[in-house]
């Protein structure tokens, strides 16, 4: 056994620095099950703190879980910080490449605000529990329905509580270069609490990150954060328009600061 285990040591280092497929599962795997470790540290916390279900958890949250990049060879260049509005009740959207993204968002999440996530994250182990508890608020993308309940009840909360809401318009994940077409709930519910929207856009991981290559080396992500887009006076029939307005200048902002040239890409809005 001894023997087995000093094998399984000497071989680790040689895969990692020999095989970029091992190196890709492993630091998936690494991250996954840290960030698991890292929920079971926060749920006492955040229960003895707060006493359950509170977006001021979210501070616990973001402070045990800035380190994680580091483990993994990432660092973040953040610039317009003077955008970032930290009073709510405020919007912010952002394009959505990966899992990584989580990291981004700790590290630029101001105070009192939470995010919009999938359901199914709910049923995440150690992580969905703590994602309760920070006050993630869940919604499930195949009823569209249950999704348009949710977001005008939010609206609400965030007007009653003067809270930030973090959105991924695309409404899922997206590593093909480009930006997907945007959805309309996190526009929907700006207007409906009249409050602004920050876009805040992650440039391309494809220099380090490539999951069809089971590729995962370190690397730099540039983070931007826009100036904020007023809401105030909008309707419904604002929606559509300031999705456009916001697709696009997110859109070419991400080929800016990604290295890329502009290239056409369809209608911005389902």
């Amino acid at each position: 056994m001894e023997a087995l285990w000093l094998f399984l040591l000497l071989l680790l280092p040689l895969l990692l620095w020999t095989s970029d497929t091992f190196v890709f599962y492993f630091k998936k795997f690494f991250y996954v099950a840290w960030m698991m470790v890292l929920a079971m540290i926060a749920i006492p916390i955040c229960i003895l703190k707060s006493g359950g279900r509170d977006i001021e958890n979210m501070r616990i949250i973001r402070f045990l879980v800035r380190h994680v990049k580091y483990l993994l060879g990432l660092r973040f260049e953040v610039s317009g910080w003077e955008h970032l509005q930290t009073d709510g009740p405020f919007v912010i959207i952002s394009n959505h490449q990966s899992s990584l993204d989580v990291l981004g968002l700790m590290e630029i999440l101001p105070d009192r605000c939470s995010t919009i996530a999938k359901k199914e994250l709910l049923y995440a182990g150690t992580v969905g529990i703590v994602c309760w508890l920070g006050g993630i608020i869940f919604i499930n993308r195949k009823k569209t329905s249950d999704a348009k309940g949710v977001m005008s009840d939010t609206a609400k909360i965030m007007l009653k509580d003067k809270i930030g809401l973090w959105v991924f318009p695309e409404g899922t994940r997206n590593q093909k270069g480009d930006l997907l077409p945007f959805k309309k709930g996190a526009f929907h519910l700006a207007v409906q609490a009249q409050a602004p929207i920050i876009p805040i856009v992650f440039s391309s991981y494809s220099n380090f990150y490539l999951r069809k290559e089971k590729q995962f080396k370190s690397g730099t992500i540039k983070l931007k954060v826009l100036p904020k887009i007023e809401t105030k006076g909008m309707t419904s029939e604002d929606v559509t328009s300031l999705a456009d307005q916001s697709y696009a200048l997110m859109r070419s902002t991400f080929l800016e600061i990604s290295g890329q040239p502009p290239q056409s890409n369809g209608p911005s809005h389902h």
